[in-house]
């Protein structure tokens, strides 16, 4: 009965870290009727013991009535049974589920069709925990399927895994470890519980298995413990850890930050059933810009990425112009011009500037750095939401002739831009050689490629194709060739490296709209295009993706892709989407009804880090300082310990009128401060008994001396054997290690005020005992090795014992809780 409740239990408590996929919670409580018709089933076979193979198809079952009860319960029977009409339902929404999963990015709305390939899988998984833990008895295997479900949103959102998530995910998986060992060990008998204490024994019999399992249960806690605090106290050695612990966890104040997987962002922003504003600009010279974000460089036959950029303190753009742009010759004709961009306050976690290439200085609040190669400006501590900052740009305007005259590449650029794998299918090499003319100069195959896209290859805009990696650029290319702009940029980029030009991929946003002498720039703007290196012109903007209605509606050619051109010219104009932003949807249409959601460019991918100037080996220094601090914490414990006992050991009590009956206060204070019991009802009965006053602070006095002189021997390695008086370990210590005569009458008086106290009617006078007690410390230090003397300062063993004590102490108390019984009370005269 308890496995398969574990295991209910534990997927539960996994799928809590499901959490950040979607909008709504719909999809968690739907999820959970799933989980509980399978934990339902899995008891009901326990407790009229079925066959262990009957469970999981019966399990299967289940969940699929279920799922047509919720999800198609009108054409099933009876609103349960499932028939062939509630079967088609199912099958269309998952249908709909997957192609919803691929055109949005996280969070998802919690659509139909979502929550049911959610809540579907979420019942597979739990069918399975259950399967491996209350059929095969194979408790430890339950890890994989449950963490297969806590690695997805790992794997899809940038945003580290919180840590509440992990302590209840964790903690689900340790109830099935710790319920699978208490069916074991229940089927042994009746256990014998033996527990220990400084002074007696105590045996007695226990009903239950509970204590057999200490150990076990105890490791599973201090390991979740460890996880958890650890990343707090450790620098981390990844900029982008898997919990959000410690520094580097996204959200600004350290010196990394996740930034979103450009690809995905686009698809996501692409299909949003609204065309939200993104940002606003104004521009000195009336004309669009293309606002570039992101410059992916790295295809590795699957997808482009991005290779880590780098920020330094000395390019600010609070403290410096912009860093020149890459392989630009002083000579080449530019057009300058000023952009105002405000970016909407719905626009969420953007840490990268959208900026017009190249920029040549950025005004902007906040510490925001370029990477010097590709000109991106980013920041690890302010994000871009409500953002109003000003570009100044100069972009270039190159002659034909100056393109085609244009000489190879610097070895650097060839490196890293020219780069393709080996397990690049042939027939895209052949297909780069075939629709260029071999004779032609770079610049002319660059061109030709481009109208190989947009004009003479047969391609066709549609949204709805997915995919970017190696087989979907094969099929786009040689098959279907029907794709949006990530196909088109990433195809031409390629196809651009075989043929030897230095290629790279954008990502960013288009010119947007003209309302009213103000660019609009909004989601469905969101763009992808090739940008081509040509030495001593730099990087170039093309676009094969195709423009207009029958394309990407507000993108454009540029001038100096036209060969036909003898000047620079004006881009071709842009149709001004009208006011309404719904009127402008790609889509066709297709996701209207769905709900809008927020601008969320955070869909989760690729760490960065920011260069703050400081050398390694300060960074390694610092940590080392942060462990020694940690290491410090039992010495600090024990120097505190021993002041606060040094309050007592110093006083001197002889005068019988040197306390003030009357004062209550200090009554009170010494029966919180004191450790003897048994005064306690003395004072209770006489407050104002300056006896029992004096009494207590003397025998507090005492105490705190002799507990002091026993954690000194313990932290010398010197034992006090439990039958010892006072006397005799004075004896044996003087004795065994030759102490002088000075150190001998001090140690002599502490025993001697230990043992009065203990046994003597009047324990008589009690001077002061701190000289005494550092005078012992000294000679027992000298007694022992040096390494010894340095562990008891830094490490005292005394400490250590004490910390193992209370956390064995916590332990037991979760023992406690766990042992509690509730019992039906007993009826009378039975």
């Amino acid at each position: 009965m308890r496995l398969p409740i574990a295991s209910g239990v534990a997927t539960g408590a996994v799928a809590i870290a499901l959490y950040p996929l979607f909008q709504g919670g719909a999809w968690f409580w739907t999820s959970l009727g799933a989980i509980l018709v399978v934990t339902g089933i899995g008891v009901l076979a326990g407790h009229y013991r079925l066959p262990g193979w009957l469970v999981p198809p019966a399990q299967v079952l289940a969940v699929w009535i279920y799922l047509t009860a919720v999800f198609a319960g009108d054409e099933a029977w009876a609103r349960v049974v499932p028939t062939k009409e509630s079967i088609l339902v199912l099958a269309e929404l998952l249908a709909t589920g997957f192609a919803d999963i691929q055109r949005f990015a996280a969070p998802v709305p919690d659509s139909a069709g979502i929550v049911l390939l959610t809540c579907g899988g979420v019942g597979l998984i739990a069918v399975t925990v259950d399967l491996l833990a209350a059929r095969l008895r194979r408790a430890a295997l339950t890890g994989l399927p449950l963490l297969a479900l806590f690695t997805v949103p790992a794997a899809v959102v940038a945003e580290p895994i919180s840590w509440p998530a992990f302590i209840i995910g964790a903690l689900g998986y340790l109830g099935v470890l710790v319920a699978d060992g208490r069916e074991r060990v229940s089927h042994w008998g009746r256990a014998v519980l033996v527990r220990r204490t400084s002074s007696f024994t105590v045996t007695r019999p226990s009903s239950d298995a509970g204590t057999l399992r200490l150990s076990g249960r105890r490791i599973g806690f201090t390991a979740i413990v460890l996880a958890v605090l650890l990343p707090l106290l450790l620098p981390p050695l990844e900029p982008n850890p898997l919990f959000s612990f410690g520094v580097g966890n996204g959200k600004g104040g350290g010196n990394s930050i996740s930034i979103p997987n450009p690809i995905v962002n686009l698809r996501g922003q692409l299909s949003l059933p609204e065309n939200s504003t993104v940002l606003t600009y104004t521009v000195s010279d009336g004309s669009a810009r293309y606002l570039r974000m992101y410059s992916l460089d790295v295809f590795d036959g699957e997808q482009w990425t991005m290779s880590e950029p780098r920020g330094r303190p000395e390019d600010r753009t609070s403290d410096s112009p912009m860093p020149v742009p890459p392989g630009q010759d002083a000579d080449v004709p530019v057009t300058p011009a000023t952009l105002d961009i405000t970016v909407s306050e719905q626009v969420r976690r953007l840490s990268f500037l959208p900026l017009p290439y190249p920029a040549s200085r950025v005004t902007v609040e906040g510490d925001w750095r370029p990477d010097r190669d590709t000109l991106m400006v980013f920041s690890t501590r302010n994000t871009a939401e409500g953002l109003t900052y000003q570009v100044v740009t100069a972009e270039p305007e190159p002659t034909a002739e100056k393109l085609r005259a244009a000489g190879p590449a610097a070895p650097a650029i060839k490196e890293r831009y020219l780069g393709l794998p080996e397990s690049l299918p042939g027939e895209i090499r052949e297909l780069a050689t075939r629709v260029t003319k071999r004779e032609s100069s770079q610049y002319e195959q660059a061109i030709q490629l481009q109208e190989f896209f947009t004009k003479k290859g047969g391609f066709t805009y549609d949204l709805s194709t997915q995919g970017h990696d190696g087989p979907a650029l094969t099929d786009f290319l040689i098959r279907n060739r029907t794709g949006y702009c990530e196909q088109f940029a990433a195809s031409m980029a390629v196809l651009a490296r075989v043929l030897g030009i230095p290629s790279r991929v954008a990502i960013g946003y288009t010119g947007g709209g003209n309302l009213s002498g103000q660019w609009q720039v909004r989601t469905h703007d969101s763009h992808a295009w090739p940008e081509l290196y040509f030495e001593g012109t730099g990087w170039l903007r093309f676009e094969p993706t195709p423009t207009g209605g029958a394309g990407q509606g507000s993108a454009t050619v540029p001038s100096y892709t036209r060969p036909e051109a003898t000047s620079a010219t004006p881009d071709e104009p842009i149709t001004a989407p009208s006011a309404d932003p719904g009127d402008s949807d790609p889509t066709g249409g297709a996701a209207a009804g769905r709900r809008d959601r927020t601008l969320g460019l955070d869909s989760g991918g690729l760490p960065i880090a920011l260069d703050e100037g400081m050398p390694p080996a300060a960074r390694i220094g610092i940590g080392v300082v942060i462990a020694l601090l940690v290491a410090l914490i039992p010495a600090m414990i024990r120097w505190q310990l021993r002041a606060r006992r040094s309050r007592y050991y110093s006083r001197r009590f002889k005068d019988p009128d040197d306390e003030d009956p009357s004062d209550v206060t200090a009554v009170r204070g010494v029966r919180r401060e004191s450790a003897v019991r048994a005064s306690w009802a003395e004072l209770d009965e006489d407050p104002s008994d300056a006896t029992a006053v004096r009494g207590v602070r003397r025998e507090s006095a005492v105490r705190a001396s002799w507990a002091e002189l026993d954690d000194a021997l313990y932290d010398y390695g010197m034992s006090r054997q439990a039958s010892e008086s006072p006397r005799a370990l004075a004896r044996r210590l003087t004795e065994q290690y030759g102490f002088e005569p000075e150190v001998a009458t001090a140690l002599g008086r502490i025993t001697s005020a230990v043992e009065r106290m203990l046994y003597a009617r009047t324990p008589g006078e009690t001077g002061t005992l701190r000289a005494d007690l550092r005078s012992v410390r000294r000679a027992l230090a000298a007694t022992v090795t040096r390494g010894r003397r340095i562990r008891a300062v830094l490490l005292p063993p005394s400490t250590l014992l004490r910390m193992r004590g209370l956390g064995g102490r916590v332990l037991d108390g979760f023992d406690r809780l766990e042992n509690i019984r509730l019992r039906r009370p007993a009826r009378k005269g039975a």
